[in-house]
């Protein structure tokens, strides 16, 4: 037998609203009314989303530096660019210096050089992104299909490596290669009888286009195959099994489920490779090229970005070089969203 337990004094409306009486069991349990249960989950409720906002909190904080910084120096400077409208003085500042319009912008694209540093410009973007965009998939499924741990750990290392050195230390090492006395490919080439006599590859036009991607490509493929590596870790080892239970061979498996698997990444990262499609390169063009001083290889060699620094900086032309630039970042937009456009329509990935 069940019995209600109640105080001897009678709750008014008010009490009797707020406490629920509790239900007593034979063996002098008390056990909880269904109201007081039917509370308990909104308190779980209530805890679990106090710890939700304590995470996030914890979360945000740590991003919080980070864009502080991206506005500091990304954002705030941006003001700068005003100068492109201007015969910008340092001496009259920002706001004292004479209003020109779009002198500075029609003076770029009417230059005798302008055709000669797009070309250089779209051919190094284009190399780069055909032949440097697939190496780091192609690392990556090669390293997947690697079953020794050791091997693969240390042909990781290998390639992750070069990643970590600055554009000085890798052009050294380019110029050290291909030097005419006593590089090691002269050394090889000619040992083997490939060619009569040592080649000044940094002296020739026709050689610096390969040249330049090559180094490019040795020296962020391994870094760059980090996340298709991390996306690949990602894929269910059911479809493998399944796969292989239907007889598929490893090419086989690659084409079927690892690439369509890693899909929307590769998309991804394609749109943002085309969004710098103008951006050719500035380091590694500049110290390939003596900073600039080769006259030899400038007609191979030249692009924006050391265009802009070889005439508009050095020559103190400030708002020429800004025009030049701002030109370049509106192309890159313009792609940008062209690219996202077009990939959302034919495939449904895309960054926004």
């Amino acid at each position: 037998m069940q019995k209600i337990v109640s105080n001897v004094k009678q709750p008014s409306s008010n009490e009797s609203s707020e406490r629920e009486p509790h239900i007593v069991t034979r063996a002098g349990a008390i056990a909880e009314s269904p109201a007081a249960r039917s509370r308990t989950p909104r308190l779980r409720d209530v805890i679990r989303n106090r710890e939700l906002r304590r995470d996030q909190f914890q979360l945000q904080s740590m991003v919080f530096p980070a864009l502080v910084i991206l506005f500091v120096f990304s954002y705030l400077p941006m003001w700068g660019v005003l100068i492109a409208f201007q015969d910008f003085s340092i001496f009259d500042g920002f706001w004292q210096s004479e209003w020109v319009g779009f002198k500075h912008f029609a003076a770029f694209f009417t230059a005798r050089d302008f055709g000669q540093i797009m070309r250089n410009t779209l051919v190094i973007s284009f190399l780069k992104l055909f032949l440097g965009f697939p190496a780091p998939i192609i690392l990556a499924l090669i390293l997947t299909e690697m079953r020794r741990q050791s091997l693969k750990r240390i042909a990781q290392t290998i390639t992750y490596l070069p990643h970590f050195l600055s554009w000085v230390i890798v052009s050294g090492f380019v110029l050290t290669l291909l030097s005419v006395r006593d590089g090691s490919v002269n050394l090889l080439l000619t040992g083997i009888g490939v060619i009569d006599e040592p080649v000044a590859w940094l002296s020739q036009p026709r050689y610096f286009w390969g040249i330049l991607v090559t180094a490019n490509i040795w020296k962020d493929v391994g870094f760059g195959s980090i996340i298709y590596l991390a996306a690949i870790a990602g894929i269910n080892p059911e479809l493998y099994e399944a796969a292989s239970v239907d007889g598929a061979g490893r090419l086989q498996k690659i084409f079927i489920i690892t690439l369509p698997s890693i899909a929307p990444q590769i998309i991804v990262l394609l749109i943002l490779r085309i969004s710098n499609i103008l951006n050719a390169g500035f380091q590694d063009i500049l110290l390939l090229t003596n900073n600039g001083q080769n006259a030899i290889l400038r007609e191979v060699s030249d692009v924006i970005d050391t265009y802009v620094f070889r005439v508009g900086l050095t020559n103190r032309r400030f708002s020429y070089a800004t025009a030049a630039g701002l030109s370049k970042s509106i192309v890159n937009i313009a792609m940008l969203w062209g690219a996202n456009a077009l990939s959302r329509r034919i495939s449904e990935t895309s960054l926004w």
